[in-house]
């Protein structure tokens, strides 16, 4: 699959939201409640404008969607870090989500860091299996707030598994 990652623009922020929303009724149609049924443009413009969603196309087609920030409230060490989130692929590319986390995984060591984490709703044992057959190791439990896919200090509450990835040949940066 010929797929080129690039940052996204503010202006894509549509795309974005139209591969997000395409994964999240996947995942509704299979009775997993991971994200909400559609996203919300201010869950993700923000993160778009400071240039931390990057969108995988395929020819003129935005294919997947990943954002990769360098810090994340869930973990309280002081380890560098790449911290994945919303990452998600249409269907018609099945697949490039493992290609989309090694180019997180290059990314995040370019960067200096030799860790890759991200977490998932606890009761997706789907998606749980899918990373640690990555490679990924499970650092606990925590609760976080707001809508599915948002974080918030309010609404509803939700557990996620958050996972970490050592990358090989890099040092840690303290």
């Amino acid at each position: 699959m010929d797929v080129t990652v690039v940052r996204a623009r503010p202006d894509e922020v549509p795309q974005v939201l139209g591969v997000l929303d395409e994964a999240a009724g996947w995942l509704a149609g299979r009775g997993i409640a991971q994200w909400p049924d559609r996203f919300v443009a201010e869950w993700v413009a923000g993160e778009v404008a400071a240039g931390y969603t990057w969108l995988a196309w395929r020819g003129d087609a935005a294919v997947g969607t990943v954002t990769l920030d360098w810090d994340d409230p869930l973990w309280t060490d002081e380890a560098g870090a790449g911290y994945v989130h919303r990452l998600a692929v249409r269907r018609g590319a099945a697949g490039l989500g493992a290609r989309l986390l090694g180019w997180a995984a290059e990314h995040t060591r370019e960067r200096g860091y030799d860790r890759l984490r991200l977490d998932c709703v606890t009761h997706n044992r789907g998606l749980r299996a899918y990373y640690e057959a990555a490679g990924f190791v499970d650092r606990g439990d925590v609760t976080v707030g707001g809508a599915p896919g948002q974080r918030a200090d309010d609404g509803p509450r939700t557990t996620v598994t958050r996972y970490e990835l050592v990358l090989s040949g890099q040092r840690p940066l303290r």
